[in-house]
């Protein structure tokens, strides 16, 4: 995919060789994890201050949660060099994570999200990635397609007729990717980090559909 993790060391070192200010060498590091070594896509987001978005226009309908140019996307495998000239022009960009290539998301409240992630552990049923937003969301990270397949899966197993909070993103959508701020709200943080066996394997969602479904059923929304 572009590096190793030996050459994620060789590579910081060389960000503070370059002589970079630590803020903007970080954000080039992190993103550069993302695209070399969990093999994702990358595009520069918006952040804001209060209701004010980095974007500028004043009737941004969603102030520090979008993309800044959905065309500027960092491709899966790029370098710390090549992700250091193309974050360059967006300084203090937000992480989004594109849904649909790498992934699909499955978005519960986020206290059923860690109830369901208990219940998965002790089942050993496989996990991928999993994101908690300050809006009080858990993004289940999923194989693509999750999206398009969710009204089956749920019919399947007797669920389309419940009242659940839970939702599949695929294509078009974005997530923030921790550590980045969301909408002013505050960061996102990982509930269950990504690693070299799911990062770019998540489960196929069938896996997790039944035990979602149940814990969102049976939690109140957040």
């Amino acid at each position: 995919m572009g590096f190793t993790i030996g050459g994620m060391r060789e590579m910081r070192t060389g960000s503070r060789r370059r002589g970079r200010t630590s803020g903007r060498a970080s954000d080039c590091t992190t993103v550069a994890e993302f695209t070399g070594l969990w093999g994702w896509d990358v595009v520069p987001g918006a952040r804001a201050a209060g209701s004010a978005c980095s974007c500028g226009k004043a009737d941004c309908p969603a102030p520090g949660a979008h993309p800044l140019d959905p065309d500027a996307v960092v491709k899966a495998g790029a370098t710390l060099d090549e992700v250091t000239d193309s974050w360059g022009r967006f300084p203090g960009a937000a992480v989004l994570l594109p849904v649909g290539g790498a992934f699909d998301v499955i978005d519960v409240p986020e206290a059923a999200g860690r109830r369901a992630l208990i219940r998965l552990e002790r089942m050993g049923l496989p996990l991928g990635p999993v994101v908690a937003t300050p809006e009080g969301r858990a993004h289940f990270f999923v194989a693509p397609g999750a999206a398009a397949e969710l009204p089956t899966l749920l019919y399947r197993m007797g669920w389309d007729d419940a009242t659940l909070d839970l939702h599949a993103l695929g294509a078009g959508s974005y997530v923030t990717a921790p550590p980045s701020d969301r909408g002013g709200r505050g960061p996102t943080t990982w509930l269950r980090a990504p690693s070299l066996d799911t990062a770019n394997q998540p489960p196929q969602a069938r896996l997790l559909i039944g035990t979602l479904a149940y814990v969102a059923h049976r939690s109140p929304s957040t």
